[in-house]
């Protein structure tokens, strides 16, 4: 299995190279009224309006420093494409099957609710984000705006 890796804060994340369109630098996004906080706003890419999700609001995670801009990973989902704000693009990175592991119960339960599993890498964990549970966004979160 091919991932594109991303940093969140101290996590180290992927995703399944199929699910990602491109990875773009920050774009001006534009505010949704009334959206979830996990909405950080809509984009223009080429034509197309994409929703913006901040990763670190919907891991429950601080909000990224001012002056640190974050980095769009663009992923395909069902309805269309979807722009992830990370911090910080990784690698594109191989792993075997054999080396898959179920997420360990010390993530923050925000954090393992998306995660489909792990991956032991030389002295990291590369967390594998589960892209459709990211997009559906709990009530609790939807309500939250």
């Amino acid at each position: 299995m091919q991932y594109c890796t991303f940093h969140l804060g101290d996590l180290f994340l992927g995703v399944q190279v199929t699910r990602v369109q491109e990875v773009i630098r920050t774009q001006r996004t534009t505010p949704v009224p009334l959206a979830s906080p996990v909405i950080s706003g809509l984009m223009n890419l080429r034509g197309e309006i994409v929703t913006t999700i901040d990763l670190r609001r919907r891991l429950g995670l601080p909000d990224r420093a001012a002056g640190q801009d974050p980095m769009n990973v663009v992923i395909r989902a069902e309805d269309g494409v979807v722009s992830l704000l990370v911090d910080e693009i990784g690698d594109v990175i191989d792993a075997l099957d054999d080396a898959f592991e179920p997420s360990p119960s010390t993530l923050r339960a925000a954090t393992r609710d998306v995660i489909d599993g792990v991956y032991k890498l030389d002295g990291r964990l590369l967390l594998i984000l589960d892209c459709d549970r990211v997009l559906d966004l709990p009530a609790t979160l939807q309500e939250s705006a």
